[in-house]
């Protein structure tokens, strides 16, 4: 990455509330790693919500599923 890229990120970080995610790694022969990076928003707390029911929702069936069997 560059120094003007990530100065880029960490200023839009700060100031826009972003944070600096990591989405892919990759490792050499060497032992070495590369992290692509990127920004992303959080989530808003009605969003959470809605995801926090649905993956109960979730685990309530497969908890069904695994007792029926």
């Amino acid at each position: 990455m560059s120094r003007g890229l990530g100065d880029v990120y960490k200023r839009q970080s700060q100031d826009k509330g972003l944070t600096i995610v990591g989405l892919r790694l990759f490792l050499n022969e060497r032992g070495l790693a590369k992290v692509v990076v990127g920004l992303a928003r959080g989530r808003k707390s009605y969003d959470k919500r809605e995801y926090l029911k649905e993956n109960d929702a979730r685990r309530e069936m497969d908890k069904a599923m695994k007792n029926y069997r």
